[in-house]
């Protein structure tokens, strides 16, 4: 079972967008290849699900180009069993993410960092990453659907969720509570942080495509750096095998 340790609050970058996304850069630096890893097996996961529903991607492109109307995305084989299994597997894999946040902390704390480490989120509050991480992802699908722009300004109120749930091992409700209240009071650095990690997370697009591996991720690192400016950075968390 994991404990945690108490938490102390010496500083942290300052409680700016510009100070926030500085502090991670330095700490994407030393994460960057975890985070590719994670990236890696996502993939590899949807590559196996793609054949398992009889849904063919490939095929699907070819069909939308060659569509004169609006597409019947829906009617295409398989596509509904594939978009429903392949969202299960994203929101079961979600742990991962949260071992990212975990890494970029005992980097931050100059520990030794394990391959294992980015399974913490399966051994350590994994009911609660998961409800979590299926409410959020509900609330900004709604977002979403109201013409997109409102993601943007929904999404910096969740941005400590994740490492509110690692941090202080808090239930879902805990952690939508505490990151909206932070978040709220503090929506203009909030805003500002989300809009310049997403805009640092989709960069590699432009760099030959493949870029995108490099950097897709690093939303994550500046949720650690925003919990490490507003709520103090914690102490280890020490992991009883």
């Amino acid at each position: 079972m994991d404990t945690f340790e108490e938490f102390d609050h010496p500083s942290g970058p300052e409680k700016s967008a510009g100070a926030i996304i500085a502090h991670a850069f330095e700490m994407y630096n030393g994460v960057f290849l975890y985070a590719i890893v994670v990236l890696l097996i996502s993939f590899a996961v949807s590559m196996v699900v793609e054949p398992i529903t009889g849904f063919n991607s490939a095929a699907m492109m070819e069909e939308l180009q060659l569509s004169d109307g609006a597409p019947m995305i829906w009617a295409i084989p398989g596509f509904a069993l594939y978009f429903g299994l392949s969202g299960l597997v994203s929101l079961l894999l979600t742990p991962l993410y949260v071992g990212v946040i975990y890494i970029a902390n005992k980097y931050n704390l100059q520990e030794s960092i394990r391959f294992s480490d980015l399974f913490i989120g399966f051994k350590q509050n994994f009911i609660n990453i998961i409800l979590y991480s299926l409410i959020s992802n509900i609330l900004i699908a709604i977002s979403f659907a109201m013409c997109v722009l409102p993601v943007f300004f929904v999404f910096p109120l969740l941005m400590l969720g994740y490492p509110i749930l690692l941090f202080e091992n808090a239930t879902f409700s805990q952690a939508l509570s505490k990151s909206f209240s932070i978040a709220k009071e503090n929506y203009g650095t909030f805003l500002g942080t989300s809009l310049l990690a997403f805009l640092i997370s989709i960069a590699g697009v432009f760099l030959c495509g493949i870029g995108i591996i490099f950097t897709l991720l690093f939303y994550l690192v500046a949720m650690y750096s925003a919990y490490c400016a507003f709520c103090g950075r914690p102490r280890p968390i020490i992991i009883k095998e």
